[in-house]
């Protein structure tokens, strides 16, 4: 039976997000219904329900970052069960066969992973995501959110979260290791977390020093003002891995005189122009411009487990559904601290 979901959605690159009805797919034999409990507001879902990123067909119903409980299972589900608390990130679907796949890095299918929204599955319909009622996400897709993470401020890490694990696993952040992250915002402030908990020693380069007390007291150890140029100076040849979260074109060659000798600059945040470095930055000890996009299904898990452990669940101001159109231009204003999350209840 197809469920219909109340929902979100942009129809329109310049209009409001608009209450609507969306329908689910019937229930597969593998699928499983989500009654979904919250939503984050990602940035991506702004830049994509206004196509500055190209590509929208509207109606677009945004949202990859979902917490909620199951519903229903399909026949041959073996991995969830009703009741339990779950979570779905950035895509729902890839091939399954490729070397990615197979390897659990499906964000980076050669097949082309089907996103939670705005993409094309393979029964040819358009993805709708998480500022709605209900979803239906194959088994493979749903993530175990466990018992230590209250489901509102889990829902954002299913991207902020796992967009900032991945890297830091990947260049192995931990003791003995300088993290230096660029920007305090919805992903910033998740990035401090996780590296301090992984052992790093943790520094927050941010334009001012305005968010520095919440800084500090979210674990980073230092925290320093990228407006003032004696930042540069001071730093220089310091960290072992930087990561940046903000999606503006940066002076990236100023940044990369912050590496030490191996050190790494991961982009995280996606800027509209292309990035320019001069060769010099990068063989000046021997320093290396990186990206990463998300994690696997596998190592979500492992994050939202790691999450758990230690505590770790994103700073969010609860809002309404009725308050997205108002918190998307506080999202452009940077005027929140530090994640929206919708109260899908409220839809």
């Amino acid at each position: 039976m197809v469920t219909a979901a109340a929902a979100y959605a942009a129809t329109s690159a310049d209009g409001p997000l608009e209450k609507t009805t969306v329908e689910r797919r019937e229930l597969g034999p593998l699928d499983i219904l989500i009654d979904i409990k919250f939503a984050g507001i990602c940035h991506s879902d702004i830049h994509t329900a206004r196509n500055e990123w190209g590509g929208a067909k509207y109606p677009i119903v945004p949202g990859h970052e979902i917490a909620g409980v199951v519903a229903a299972v399909g026949s041959d589900v073996t991995k969830h069960k009703v009741g339990d608390r779950v979570g779905v990130g950035c895509f729902v679907d890839s091939c399954g066969e490729c070397d990615a796949c197979l390897a659990g890095e499906e964000q980076y299918c050669r097949k082309g992973v089907t996103g939670t929204y705005n993409a094309t599955g393979r029964d040819g319909e358009r993805t709708q995501g998480g500022y709605s009622t209900h979803i239906v996400v194959t088994e493979h897709f749903v993530l175990s959110i466990p018992e230590g993470i209250e489901l509102d401020v889990a829902a954002p890490l299913l991207c902020a979260g796992i967009t900032l694990y991945s890297p830091l696993r990947h260049w192995n952040a931990g003791p003995g290791k300088k993290v230096a992250i660029i920007g305090f915002g919805g992903l910033g402030h998740v990035g401090v977390k996780i590296a301090k908990a992984l052992g790093a020693e943790v520094t927050v380069l941010s334009q001012t020093l305005g968010k520095k007390e919440d800084g500090l007291r979210l674990g980073a150890d230092h925290y320093y003002a990228t407006n003032d140029r004696e930042t540069f100076k001071a730093l220089r040849g310091e960290f072992d891995l930087i990561l940046n979260t903000v999606s503006v074109n940066l002076d990236i060659d100023a940044y990369m005189s912050l590496l030490a000798i191996n050190g790494t600059l991961v982009e995280l945040g996606l800027p509209e122009k292309p990035i320019e470095v001069r060769a010099f930055s990068l063989a000046a000890n021997r320093r290396s411009l990186a990206g990463s996009m998300v994690g696997g299904i596998p190592q979500t898990q492992e994050m939202l487990d790691f999450c758990a452990e230690h505590g770790i669940g994103a700073e969010i101001e609860l809002i309404p559904a009725s308050d997205i159109n108002d918190a998307y231009e506080r999202v452009i204003k940077s005027d929140v601290r530090y994640r929206f999350v919708i109260d899908t209840a409220t839809i």
